[in-house]
């Protein structure tokens, strides 16, 4: 056991000492900093992986470098295959897309954007936070029927503005609340009557 965290104390050591430059030289190397972050942080995984094994090694900088260097390269064929399969047409290039970003998450976005902070919060908390009724009234400090009045509120409100969006709208629009329906998280204005 205590082989074996001496061993990942010098993984540490090596990161904290070569990490920067591992990092500047693979992106001499690949031209992308994200991509060079990524090639030296595996390196460093797998020294983690056998870690009584990189205890072994002469020189940490070099055998990091190397394994960097080679995972580069590997990368390089396997794109250089892809982009030949591509150009010969037994492969069709997949659409590029930002990951976790897909029309209904931003039509969902777009639409609590829409609803007040209060009920909206309330939403993200217990549909998307995963936190039951009573949970979600001790976050907000409010009471159960005020969450339930949220939620039925909110839900309402989403639906409305999401079938929106599926029958074709470009975005949700903004419905203000009817006139006679007051907003109960907001601080009502005493009138006089006429």
């Amino acid at each position: 056991m205590g082989d074996e965290l001496e061993a990942r104390e010098a993984v540490r050591d090596a990161y904290q000492a070569h990490y920067r430059r591992l990092v500047a030289a693979l992106y001499a190397l690949t031209g992308d900093h994200a991509e060079a972050q990524d090639l030296v942080q595996e390196a460093y995984a797998r020294a983690l992986a056998r870690p009584r094994q990189f205890l072994d090694v002469a020189d940490p900088e070099a055998w990091l470098r190397t394994v960097a260097m080679n995972l580069a390269r590997t990368r390089w064929r396997r794109r250089r295959l892809f982009d030949t399969l591509v150009r010969s047409g037994r492969v069709a290039r997949p659409v590029e897309s930002v990951p976790g970003v897909d029309p209904n998450r931003v039509a969902l976005v777009a639409a609590l954007q829409q609803l007040s902070q209060a009920t909206r919060e309330t939403i993200v908390l217990h549909h998307l936070a995963d936190m039951s009724v009573h949970e979600v009234a001790d976050a907000l400090g409010v009471p159960v029927g005020t969450v339930k009045a949220r939620l039925s509120r909110g839900r309402a409100m989403l639906a409305t503005l999401l079938s929106d969006v599926e029958a074709g709208e470009a975005a949700p629009r903004r419905r203000p609340a009817p006139p006679h329906v007051p907003d109960p998280d907001q601080p009502q204005e005493v009138r006089d009557a006429p």
